[in-house]
């Protein structure tokens, strides 16, 4: 079990179940969390993200799972994390509802993705993106949430970008990584969250992330807007995808967008990380490299 740090900060949205870093669908107000995992001996550190996965292994979830663990394997990952939207359609009854077995841990067995979790010259910040989204208050049709913590929602709000400007502003990460479950710049269906590029995007340019991951549209995607250093990724091809939905983008910003199934790995050391995204058959689609003196695609 990875050991926990008061010293350093990473957002409360979280959990940690089987190696995995979770994203949850809404989180109750709590202090932010860190967790620490050791290099390796060379100093890197390798992940895999997936994210939009929990199918009980249909729309090629399984497939998925299986060059996960082959990519796993190859990379000697050290953890997973997921982008979110983990049990569709309703998420967990409870600590006993089988769909957490159907759709997780009898889908995910490669002995390369029992990892776990983190060091210290990246930070990987995990925010809660739902309550940011106006349309789940106002206008939530037949779904239903639980805002249980999140009420009063401007106070939740304001507290929750506080902590994490102040959580960023506190990293002397050389890589900064904030995590979320909604797109904040994207070519797919759900397209750009105008709540969050008003609120938070303000944020991490302020506090130079390099990059922001989500999940939410069910595609791979790379964005690197012309006035921003934020690398916006999206991996929510765990199973279910969305063919044929694409939103126009401008060409010189959009690197690569894929709408089926898949995932994304990440090799991360002090000076660059190289990043990659695989379809259900294991091919390298698109991949690249980041370093801190110049940004480069192969």
């Amino acid at each position: 079990m990875a050991s926990l740090s008061s010293d350093k900060t990473i957002h409360t949205s979280l959990l940690l179940i089987s190696a995995w870093i979770w994203l949850s669908s809404v989180s109750s107000l709590a202090e932010l969390q860190h967790f620490q995992h050791p290099v390796k001996p060379d100093g890197s550190l390798n992940i895999l993200v997936v994210g939009d996965w929990g199918r009980k292994g249909r729309y090629n979830q399984s497939e998925v799972a299986f060059q996960m663990g082959s990519v796993g394997q190859k990379l000697d990952i050290d953890f997973v994390i997921s982008t979110g939207d983990n049990f569709y359609e309703d998420g967990l009854t409870g600590v006993d509802d089988p769909a957490f077995n159907e759709s997780f841990t009898a889908i995910y067995t490669a002995p390369s993705l029992n990892k776990q979790w983190y060091n210290e010259f990246v930070e990987f910040f995990f925010v809660d993106t739902t309550p940011f989204v106006d349309k789940y208050f106002t206008h939530p049709g037949d779904d239903t949430y639980d805002w249980k913590g999140v009420y009063p929602r401007e106070y939740y709000l304001s507290n929750l970008l506080k902590d994490m400007d102040e959580a960023l502003k506190k990293s002397n990460a050389q890589w900064k990584i904030v995590v979320g479950h909604h797109t904040i710049k994207s070519a797919g269906n759900h397209g750009v969250t105008e709540e969050l590029v008003e609120q938070l995007v303000p944020i991490l340019e302020a506090n130079t992330v390099d990059m922001y991951i989500n999940g939410h549209d069910h595609c791979l995607e790379h964005i690197i807007e012309s006035n921003s250093q934020i690398q916006y990724l999206t991996t929510g091809g765990g199973s279910k995808a969305w063919k044929g939905q694409i939103h126009p983008w401008d060409p010189e910003e959009l690197k690569f967008y894929y709408d089926g199934q898949g995932f994304m790995s990440m090799q991360i050391t002090q000076k660059s990380v190289y990043i990659a995204f695989y379809d259900i058959f294991g091919r390298v689609l698109h991949a690249w490299n980041i370093s801190k003196e110049q940004y480069s695609s192969a």
